[in-house]
């Protein structure tokens, strides 16, 4: 998942989305990086690209798996749809952004007609399970810490490896390409402690994918539906409006339509990734950041934390609030949602707070 939700930085898929909606390509995808200087410049031995095709490669043999089971209950739409969705990640540098944009629709016509599910079952009898479980104890949470412990150590570290005159990671790429080794290392921890080989892996991983459906796109699909929104406009258009309608060269307002907007578009877009362009350029820099004097960075940051807020509390997310009720198999679909909204309204009024405190303290 790690790696499917790291596609949203694949500059193909916002230019692909913003193709087939006939818009303008959105989106940097530079790899690259200016830290270091030279250093960014330098040939790499580790890119983003390998774990991109890794990535691929496991959804294509999810896809196979369920191609082979002839008790699937939507077995040629469910493995299309994997199928697809491992060509876009995992070649997705390589196509061109059209190519990607008619995968993408794929990949929605499917959904959109119910052509995608689950199996049914595990792979591993859950009698056997219990019974690993009993037997293995605290062993089998080793690989869970293993991969923040791997990213954590490698992303303060990897940047300053050097293999002869090669840098082993490019200095940008290096948060992101420590957790894909960290998610290596914690799988062949899985398989060694359990005893299980690859084929397992798949099967069980493809089963927990199955779980999620079409949710694992919509980190992707959101990310390049707020490039497009800011292509167009969009924020132009609400920076006219909010004017119009509250008297925002009052401090206090212009901080509280920033992190209301926030909340509000995040809870419709389901991704705060996507409101940020949005309402940063609609309301945070014309009215905190040019009107009021107000310091970017502290603004950036708490209207990120402000729109997850929003995040809290929509459906629209459903990747963090509808799946993890399923995977739990809770009776209410809205549990999780429920218990965070008071936490949300909390941490929304303590960022409207400190922002205004902080903000204009230049």
């Amino acid at each position: 998942m790690g790696l499917a939700d790291g596609a949203l930085r694949d500059r193909n898929w916002v230019v692909a989305v913003s193709a087939v909606g006939r818009a303008v390509g959105a989106g940097g995808g530079k790899t690259g990086g200016s830290a270091g200087g030279e250093r960014a410049k330098a040939v790499t031995l580790l890119t983003l690209d390998f774990f991109f095709v890794a990535g691929g490669c496991v959804l294509a043999a999810v896809g196979g798996l369920i191609a082979a089971d002839a008790a699937h209950p939507k077995r040629w739409g469910s493995a299309a749809f994997w199928l697809l969705l491992a060509l876009a990640i995992g070649a997705g540098k390589w196509l061109s952004p059209t190519v990607v944009g008619y995968l993408v629709l794929g990949l929605t016509g499917l959904i959109a007609t119910n052509r995608v599910g689950a199996a049914h079952g595990g792979v591993v009898d859950p009698v056997v399970l219990k019974e690993r479980a009993a037997r293995l104890g605290n062993r089998l949470i080793w690989p869970l810490f293993l991969v923040p412990t791997v990213a954590v150590v490698g992303g303060l570290t990897l940047e300053w490896v050097k293999v002869g005159d090669f840098l082993l990671v490019q200095p940008k790429q290096v948060a992101q390409v420590a957790l894909g080794i960290g998610c290596f290392a914690g799988i062949t921890l899985a398989m060694r402690t359990t005893g299980e080989g690859p084929r397992v892996a798949a099967q069980e991983g493809g089963r927990l994918l199955q779980l999620l459906g079409w949710a694992v796109l919509l980190p992707q699909m959101l990310a390049a539906l707020g490039g497009v929104m800011g292509k167009a406009g969009v924020g132009d258009e609400i920076a006219h409006l909010v004017a119009a309608v509250l008297p925002v060269q009052i401090p206090v307002v212009a901080v509280l339509a920033y992190c209301g907007g926030m909340a509000l578009f995040t809870i419709l877009l389901g991704n705060a990734f996507a409101a940020f362009p949005v309402m940063t350029l609609g309301v945070g820099l014309p009215f905190i950041v040019k009107a009021h004097g107000g310091d970017p960075a502290v603004m950036g940051t708490l209207g990120m934390l402000s729109g997850y807020c929003g995040t809290l509390v929509t459906p629209m997310a459903a990747n963090f609030n509808l799946v993890p009720a399923r995977l739990l198999e809770l009776r209410d679909d809205f549990a999780v949602i429920k218990a965070q909204v008071p936490f949300a309204a909390a941490i929304w009024v303590f960022n409207v707070v400190v922002m205004y405190v902080c903000v204009f303290r230049r």
